[in-house]
């Protein structure tokens, strides 16, 4: 028995006609003399009384619809309910972010979200470049948030947007006293440095070499946030987000200078797996992170 099969029979209850009944469910009248005769079989009794007079159910075709009538409403109120939720944004979303990201990028983001949608939970995971791409590999996390991404055959990348890239100087250091320098001007600095691995030195270095320009490294550092305390010491300029200085800035306790050759900026994107099925709170969450704050 088909949950169709007992509408097909209510609306023929309710509107006496074999003709009216097929043109609702867009059958023939024969579709839905069938369907009748195959329900009195399923149930082994009459339900309706087929004769030349006024049409009539039965006191078994009474029952069934009034019991076939609670159990469509039931069935179209799951339905409804079953859409309303696939369209709720709720549930968690698992996130492997960098450092730099999670901890001075995403906040406005997380906050914005959280408001719109209070339903909604996300946890967050502060990792290094490699690891967010085995967290996201391995389904550990729903997405990744990370800078210079790598192409992966199973991995989608959703470009969000460019992270500029300015000079950090100590507020006594000679860079200061100037606008902006050229990235000549670098050669022979002391430079404090992101450690190798790291994407974001990867891409400092490929910029140098073709300058080519040579730094004197004195520190290398897996996170933004010791490589600012670095240069607040003066042990020497670093190149690094922009995002990542404003609290320094602001305090004075850094400096930024701009350079003068290009407009020198990291690429920022999310990443997930390519079999990923998004829920309605990632869809909007990625949207989000599209868009400015």
């Amino acid at each position: 028995m088909k949950i169709e099969s007992l509408k097909v029979f209510c609306d023929l209850a309710e509107t006496q006609s074999f003709t009216k009944a097929a043109q609702i469910n867009e059958v023939t009248q024969s579709a839905v003399s069938q369907q009748i005769t195959a329900l009195e079989r399923q149930f082994k009794a009459l339900l309706v009384e087929r004769g030349k007079r006024k049409f009539r159910l039965t006191p078994h075709g009474d029952l069934l619809y009034e019991y076939s009538k609670q159990m469509l409403e039931t069935y179209s109120s799951l339905g409804s309910k079953l859409k309303e939720t696939s369209e709720l944004v709720s549930g968690t979303i698992r996130i492997s972010t960098i450092y730099s990201i999670g901890l001075h990028s995403l906040p406005p983001y997380l906050k914005k979200f959280l408001k719109s949608y209070p339903h909604a939970n996300v946890h967050v995971e502060y990792r290094h470049a490699s690891q967010v791409y085995e967290d996201v590999l391995s389904n550990v996390v729903d997405l990744g948030l990370v800078a210079y991404p790598t192409h992966a055959r199973n991995l989608e990348i959703v470009a969000l947007r460019k992270d500029p890239l300015v000079l950090i100087c100590h507020p006594q250091h000679p860079f200061v006293k100037r606008k902006s320098i050229k990235i000549k001007a670098l050669s022979g600095q002391k430079f404090v440095g992101f450690q190798r691995e790291i994407p974001t030195r990867r891409a400092l270095d490929r910029l140098l070499r073709e300058h080519r320009v040579s730094v004197e490294y004195v520190m290398e550092f897996d996170n933004v946030e010791t490589v600012k305390r670095a240069v607040e010491i003066d042990s020497g300029v670093a190149i690094v987000p922009e995002t990542t200085v404003g609290q320094e800035v602001a305090n004075q306790s850094l400096v930024t200078v701009k350079l003068e050759d290009g407009d020198l900026a990291r690429p920022l994107a999310a990443i997930h797996t390519r079999t990923k099925v998004l829920s309605p709170a990632m869809k909007q969450f990625l949207a989000l992170l599209k868009s400015p704050v």
